[in-house]
């Protein structure tokens, strides 16, 4: 399940962000600090040192934003979010086809985290840098993501992804993973369609009795699917 969610952060959080990030000097680090045995031969970009200063001012208003959207709770159904870090691609920077790590531990509790989810949000407006698009493959085909700043995708863990070489300009992004409460992938999407009509009922004033129902299927469902 390949969702876009807008408006994560409103222009006024995207220029404090970058601001922070575009001052960080030394906290700007190579990206293979943190790859993978499979990731660090394709993985061409720098990003910030994650327990850094910068990092988790950042990460607060990343946050915080996080919990208010409706929408990423919705699809995400988050258990844990793993602290968002950052990356930037200048130009001849890309990041070859690889698979997320099935678990990661979280550098603040050393807490092991399940990546059920992937997300990645723009800090970039695409009008700032050429190529730099994140391409996922899946059982439909290739599609390829490039989106404004603030808003952000999501998509399985599991799924073969790339970033394209950058040929103008400089991509900034943030990027992290979820645990969520459900890890089935179709189980998740089966619920966010679910939620999505319930919410269009209530706009609506259908059925009251109706919409009981519905909802109850879904928490059970919920209930019987989550995982804690």
């Amino acid at each position: 399940m390949l969702i876009s969610v807008p408006n994560v952060l409103d222009p006024e959080n995207v220029k404090t962000v970058r601001n922070h990030l575009d001052q960080a000097g030394s906290a700007w680090v190579d990206g293979r600090v943190t790859a993978g045995y499979q990731g660090a031969p394709v993985k061409f970009n720098q990003q910030i040192d994650e327990r850094s200063d910068v990092a988790q001012a950042c990460q607060k208003i990343i946050v915080g934003a996080l919990e208010r959207h409706p929408l990423f709770i919705s699809a995400a159904l988050p258990n844990v979010v793993y602290p968002p870090m950052f990356n930037r691609y200048g130009e001849g920077m890309n990041f070859g086809a690889h698979v997320d790590g099935s678990f990661r531990i979280h550098p603040h509790t050393g807490q092991k985290l399940r990546t059920d989810v992937s997300a990645t949000l723009f800090l970039s407006n695409p009008s700032d840098y050429d190529g730099g698009e994140l391409q996922m493959e899946d059982t439909y085909g290739v599609h390829a993501v490039k989106l404004a700043a603030g808003d952000m995708v999501i998509y399985p863990a599991s799924s073969l992804h790339l970033v394209t070489p950058v040929t103008r300009g400089v991509r900034v992004a943030c990027f992290f993973w979820v645990q969520s409460l459900v890890p089935d992938d179709g189980r998740r999407s089966l619920l966010f369609d679910m939620d999505n009509a319930i919410q269009r009922l209530n706009q609506t004033g259908a059925d009251a009795a109706a919409r009981r129902t519905l909802i109850g299927c879904y928490h059970n469902l919920l209930r019987q699917w989550g995982q804690p």
